[in-house]
């Protein structure tokens, strides 16, 4: 089996971003969803590890998460009232334009390839919520990235599948809880079997490995206590089933 282009890494940095980059090939930012980080910070994350090293952009959460949602108690400057009848859920509000301005500065200091889109699960297959989404993606300037897009609570299969073809979005899961409709195009959360202390077995990881296509790009980052000893044991696993 070949499987020439995942990229394995975690859910934020685990230790000093050089010796990260060491072990890792890539990383997915959180710091870009709670509070953006100033460009300048991020071009220093940028030039402290290798010209190849990925990085992964969260999204902003005034784009996906509405102002109700505790992830903004970690917001420097608290919305307005005003800004938070504008806050989130893809809203064609100036508010959510400007949170898209700041998350795609992010990724060009940081020369990300991809920028993930997380919802929250209280973010339903409503009428109004999928109108909102489908204007958000069709009308801003990607300037050729990858975006990712992970949504979570009941939405059924088809209708995943039918934004993302429409809208070009790789499907965000975790695929030990949900089946990809990108199978050609995986980005892969793990969060624990069991929750964050979950520590995954080697049975498990090359289960994940046979998830993953063959030669088309793929992302797995894990997300839990033991992520950095799961992402090094996973790209062990992963190296041994390569095929040159």
């Amino acid at each position: 089996m070949i499987k020439k282009q995942i990229a394995v890494g975690t859910c934020g940095f685990s230790k000093a971003k050089a010796d990260y980059a060491r072990l890792l090939c890539c990383v997915e930012v959180q710091q870009t969803f709670y509070q953006p980080p100033q460009v300048a910070t991020l071009e220093r994350w940028r030039r402290a590890v290798p010209t190849d090293f990925a990085f992964a952009v969260k999204a902003w959460q005034l784009i996906t998460h509405e102002a109700t949602s505790p992830t903004y108690r970690r917001l420097k400057t608290a919305l307005s009232e005003a800004g938070k009848s504008e806050a989130g859920f893809f809203k064609p509000t100036t508010l959510v334009g400007e949170a898209w301005q700041v998350t795609l500065a992010c990724a060009r200091a940081l020369n990300a390839r991809t920028v993930l889109f997380q919802c929250p699960a209280s973010f339903k297959p409503t009428r109004e919520n999928i109108a909102n989404l489908s204007r958000f993606f069709s009308e801003i300037d990607r300037q050729g990235l990858q975006l990712g897009w992970e949504p979570r609570g009941n939405w059924e299969s088809g209708v995943i599948q039918s934004i993302c073809a429409d809208l070009d979005l790789w499907h965000v899961v975790d695929p030990f809880v949900n089946r990809t409709v990108t199978p050609d195009r995986c980005y892969f959360r793990l969060h624990g079997r069991t929750g964050w202390r979950y520590q995954y077995e080697d049975h498990e990881l090359r289960d994940l490995v046979e998830l993953l296509p063959p030669e088309s790009p793929s992302y797995v980052f894990f997300n839990n206590i033991h992520m950095m000893e799961d992402a090094l044991r996973f790209r062990k696993i992963l190296a041994e089933s390569r095929v040159d």
